[in-house]
């Protein structure tokens, strides 16, 4: 009986151990609220809130109805955070040579670059990069592996340039 309790309480709290952290607030008692969890238009945030990549089909650059969704949350975000720029990463699985994948990359991250300033993103806050074949995010030659390499990896680069540096003239 106690092996079987003991089996549950480890699952339990393996599971719990899984489980993203949510963002918690607390008073200090002193007016000032701190939150816990990813702070608000960092990369932790993207990721957790919003999502950071989408998916291509084999040999292909249009968006899916899954990625659009992701990069309309993205776009939402953006606007939220105007001092944050971004760097578009498009990625292939291993199939192909290096410079066709390199150029698929780009279009890729040239896609997922062009949704978003149609959601209206300044273009001029968006970075994008083609890694081709050389990042895979997942090992392996099987097609579980490829769908998963085959993406455009948004990420954090920082603050806008653009953006004032809270002076005026």
């Amino acid at each position: 009986m106690n092996i079987k309790m003991l089996g549950a309480f480890a699952a339990v709290a393996l599971l719990a151990a899984c489980a993203k952290p949510a963002a918690t607030a607390m008073s200090t008692g002193a007016g000032q609220t701190v939150t816990s969890g990813p702070a608000p238009g960092s990369e932790e945030d993207l990721v957790a809130n919003v999502g950071d990549r989408v998916f291509y089909g084999f040999n292909k650059t249009s968006l899916s109805s899954d990625a659009t969704g992701t990069l309309s949350h993205q776009a939402g975000w953006l606007q939220k955070f105007p001092q944050v720029a971004v760097l578009v990463a498009g990625n292939c699985d291993s199939r192909g040579t290096e410079e066709y994948n390199l150029a698929l990359g780009q279009r890729r991250a040239d896609a997922a670059r062009d949704y978003l300033v149609a959601q209206g993103v300044d273009g001029s806050r968006i970075q994008t990069i083609s890694y081709g074949k050389d990042r895979p995010v997942a090992q392996g030659d099987d097609e579980a592996s490829a769908q998963q390499n085959r993406n455009a990896i948004t990420s954090v680069q920082g603050h806008n340039p653009q953006e004032g540096t809270g002076t005026s003239s």
